[in-house]
């Protein structure tokens, strides 16, 4: 059998053989070298950055454009650290999924080291902050979901943990965004050292919700006394601290059985995934799709790994922010979400099947051609158009990702303000009007329907996790199945301006949503029959 290790790449001819590329660099100097002159720290290694980031500085390494990789820092069970790690050496098998049904593997190397830092370990705290004390540090990078950077609750307070770390100080911090923080003050008492804070997480302005967060915790142990003014000056002077902005995209799905069974069958041993306390799922694989993009805002302090010949785009915030919305709103992100709601009442289990049904592939290119690009703000470093076509002819029809519409229904409350709000906004902004508009509205009533938990078959199904969902569906307990007339029952829903971005009546398409509802209520085969008659 294959082994995922140092000493298992040993074996140069298997691993060819198996068709799978190994390292073109020695990975056990690399882990050596990143130790004495780190470079570059990341926090939250899953899928995304084991999947698409590490893969970036694998591509520097093999070309001799960088002699040192990435040290990534766990805060949270450890679980990656302690078996997936452990037991590979820190290599991760990547699984490249194009979509004529073959893969392409490589192990990746350029991860070249592992540090819990969530209490349970004091000598590897002490190697992390050594690490942040070195001059040769010059960014750390992050992608912990935007859940990751929340320091206030739903009703902005503090959140316990966080409280706690204030009160308690640098010194005995918990919370992710208070652990960097307490890092940051190790970097400035070492000399006010310069670094690059980056977000690579899928969310807007992240290197402001980043900086946001860090300043949050920083001030308020200021107040106590557990950090002096000047170090608020340092973070919040660009010349030595920056937050740049960044857009990511690329899909990485949960480990799939599939993939455990292709590597299984080549000869690969000990693939199998695990689930972590809280509930996700690593494996020493990642299987992803194989477009792929990283816009950053290039503002580096302290130098940086020349990422640019690994494809990455270094420009301005204000093109950062543009192709972001670009993506979020227009592009993917839309049509995600309204592929994932009506996956759900249909039946569906892969977002691949949902392009192959006729009335959903209308909706979708209706909803990014008709709809969304009319209206978007084109950065100009990506075309809008050619991004949409990509995603529409060749990653949502993937057939080898499995990507189910149930994962990308999670916390969709969170979503419809940025992917459908923005949007009715800048019709708005560009004096044009909705009147049209179809896709759009659709997909907001099909998200409603979906929240009664009930398919099209008259089913009931599980609502995928949402942090609104309980309220949600609280207001509308009294729309069943069958009722012609619902009276003003959605209003509070729609008029909502902090789940939308705007009222939804005063945008034009509140009672065209209310309508496409009702439709949906008739009984089995609704939902069907409403998408198909509107599109039509």
């Amino acid at each position: 059998m294959l082994k995922v290790t140092l000493e298992g790449i040993k074996n140069k001819e298997a691993f060819t053989q198996a068709g799978i590329e190994l390292p073109q660099f020695d990975v056990k100097k690399a882990q050596d070298d990143s130790l004495k002159a780190p470079v570059w720290v990341h926090f939250g290694a899953g899928n995304i950055f084991r999947g698409f980031i590490a893969s970036l500085q694998q591509e520097l390494l093999n070309k001799g454009f960088a002699q040192t990789g990435i040290i990534t820092v766990d805060t949270v069970d450890g679980a990656l650290v302690d078996t997936i790690y452990k037991n590979h050496d820190k290599l991760t098998m990547e699984v490249t999924l194009l979509p004529d049904t073959n893969v392409q593997l490589r192990i990746i190397g350029s991860v070249v080291n592992g540090f819990k830092y969530n209490g349970t370990d004091a000598e590897q705290e002490k190697i992390v902050k050594d690490i942040f004390k070195n001059k040769s540090l010059q960014m750390i990078s992050f992608t912990i979901t935007e859940k990751g950077y929340a320091v206030y609750d739903i009703n902005k307070e503090l959140i316990p943990l966080v409280k706690e770390d204030i009160n308690n100080g640098p010194k005995q911090a918990k919370h992710i965004m208070s652990i960097v923080c307490s890092l940051l003050y190790e970097r400035y008492l070492a000399g006010k050292l310069p670094l690059a804070v980056v977000s690579m997480d899928n969310c807007s302005h992240n290197g402001d919700l980043l900086k946001a967060s860090i300043l949050t915790i920083a001030k308020a142990w200021l107040e106590k006394g557990f950090v002096e003014k000047e170090f608020i000056d340092y973070l919040n002077d660009q010349g030595k601290v920056t937050f740049p902005w960044s857009m990511i995209d690329k899909i990485t799905p949960r480990p799939d059985d599939s993939i455990v069974k292709l590597l299984t069958d080549k000869g690969v041993a000990d693939m199998q995934p695990i689930k972590t306390n809280f509930g996700s799922f690593l494996a020493p694989f990642v299987n992803a799709e194989k477009p792929q993009y990283l816009v950053i805002e290039d503002s580096f302090p302290n130098g940086r790994p020349a990422l640019e010949k690994a494809g990455v785009l270094f420009t301005q915030r204000e093109k950062v922010d543009l192709c972001e919305r670009m993506k979020v709103t227009t592009c993917l992100n839309p049509l995600h979400t309204s592929l994932a709601v009506f996956g759900c009442l249909l039946g569906f289990t892969r977002i691949s099947a949902q392009m192959e049904d006729a009335d959903l592939c209308k909706l979708v290119n209706r909803l990014g051609y008709d709809e969304g690009l009319p209206v978007v703000d084109d950065p100009q470093i990506l075309s809008p158009k050619d991004f949409l076509t990509e995603v529409i002819e060749q990653r949502l029809t993937n057939k080898c990702l499995p990507d189910s519409p149930q994962r990308i229904a999670t916390d969709t409350s969170q979503k419809v303000k940025i992917r459908f709000g923005q949007t009715l906004s800048n019709y708005k902004k560009k004096g044009l009007s909705t009147e049209h508009l179809v896709a759009i509205p659709l997909t907001i009533a099909a998200w409603l329907r979906y929240l009664l938990a009930i398919d099209d078959n008259g089913n009931s199904f599980e609502p995928s996790a949402d942090p609104l969902l309980a309220t949600l569906q609280e207001q509308l307990k009294n729309i069943k199945l069958g009722d012609n007339d619902i009276g003003d029952k959605l209003k509070p829903i729609l008029s909502n301006e902090a789940l939308f971005g705007l009222n939804l009546y005063e945008a034009g398409i509140g009672q065209k949503v209310e309508q496409m509802f009702i439709k949906m209520l008739k009984g089995k085969g609704a939902v069907r029959a409403t998408l198909h008659e509107c599109l039509a």
